[in-house]
């Protein structure tokens, strides 16, 4: 295979459930990438999602990654079946953009990027949140100082999941846990803004299958900020996300899929302990919201196949794992872990 790839990026889906039916959606919203084949281990299931998305349907995922017309695939799989998903892609000559959590674990997150190396294929983690316009913009003039010293961080992502008891979401075997699903997101957006936890503390709530419903955790990271993170598979959270520093606050109404973020300053005002808010900073992306914001993390992968990379600088290996090490600990913290 090429080093690099010249015009239109061609993909194919691993996986037809509701996470592929969004990232396909925009995937037809991003220009010079095209969807081109999906497999399912059901081929009417293929068959239904290429009738409204385009694209060959496969009735196996072997069958999809021997398609020559394919570069990279999409594994949108639970997160139990991502490493053996993704070695096959490898060992057809796919490159491959994996959903979140990449594996269960570190172990088998290391093995992923390992194989990815073998194989000289490109890999990266599905982790939109930290391609989108608004968060990279926000990341980049925090770390410039603009907005004063960032100090206490508060991020919260839950929603009721009324499934049955097989569905992945709460079934033990398929990796189900609120942590993994929801609380990637808060872990997420506190290492883009704050950088790399020195301390994370977790307390959960679990079902009597043994997986995190609820989880808080309370991290320390560098300069001594302190965030609060929170998850939820039982509860409808506000989706906010707040940093405090000390020249004011940062406020997004909806972290997980911001149209952009606000910063207000405190100015000094008469008597004694009074402050008011100043006029309001707003801060946009540089480049346009594409779709949910799948669309950026696939122009992502487009520019980095274009130029040759096999990982992206936005969403790198090493901030991979490091998040998967958390995940880990804080887990173990709880007493969750996986059959």
């Amino acid at each position: 295979m090429a080093d690099h790839i010249d015009g239109d990026i061609r993909w194919g889906i691993l996986a037809t459930g509701k996470i592929a039916q969004t990232f396909a959606r925009d995937l037809a919203r991003v220009p010079d990438a095209r969807l081109v084949a999906v497999g399912s281990r059901r081929l009417e299931s293929a068959e239904a999602f290429a009738a409204e998305h385009g694209g060959v349907p496969y009735g196996s995922y072997e069958e999809l990654v021997a398609d020559p017309d394919v570069d990279v695939i999409y594994v949108a799989t639970p997160h139990a079946f991502h490493l053996d998903n993704a070695r096959l892609c490898f060992e057809a000559g796919k490159h491959v953009l994996c959903e979140k959590p990449v594996t269960l674990d570190t172990a088998d997150a290391e093995e992923m990027v390992r194989l990815a190396g073998e194989h000289d294929r490109f890999l990266m983690e599905a982790m939109w949140t930290a391609c989108h316009p608004v968060i990279r913009e926000l990341r980049t003039r925090l770390a410039a100082g603009e907005f004063g010293r960032p100090r206490h961080l508060h991020a919260e992502l839950g929603f009721r999941v009324d499934a049955g008891p097989d569905d992945r979401m709460l079934d033990p075997a398929l990796g189900a846990s609120a942590l993994l699903d929801m609380g990637i997101y808060p872990l997420t957006i506190a290492h883009l803004l704050l950088g790399e936890a020195e301390q994370l503390t977790a307390t959960a709530d679990l079902s009597d299958r043994g997986i995190d419903l609820d989880v808080a955790v309370v991290g320390r990271y560098p300069t001594g900020a302190l965030a609060t993170l929170t998850a939820s598979m039982t509860s409808y959270s506000s989706r906010r996300a707040e940093i405090a520093t000390d020249q004011g606050r940062i406020h997004f109404d909806d972290f997980h899929h911001p149209s952009k973020a606000v910063f207000t300053p405190y100015v000094e005002g008469p008597g004694s302990w009074v402050v008011e808010p100043g006029e309001p900073v707003e801060v946009l992306g540089e480049e346009p919201v594409i779709g949910q914001g799948y669309g950026n993390e696939i122009a992502e992968v487009g520019r980095c196949l274009r130029a040759g990379l096999r990982e992206s600088p936005l969403v790198p290996h090493a901030q991979t794992l490091t998040l998967l090490r958390q995940m880990d600990d804080l887990r173990a913290q709880v007493g969750v872990s996986f059959p």
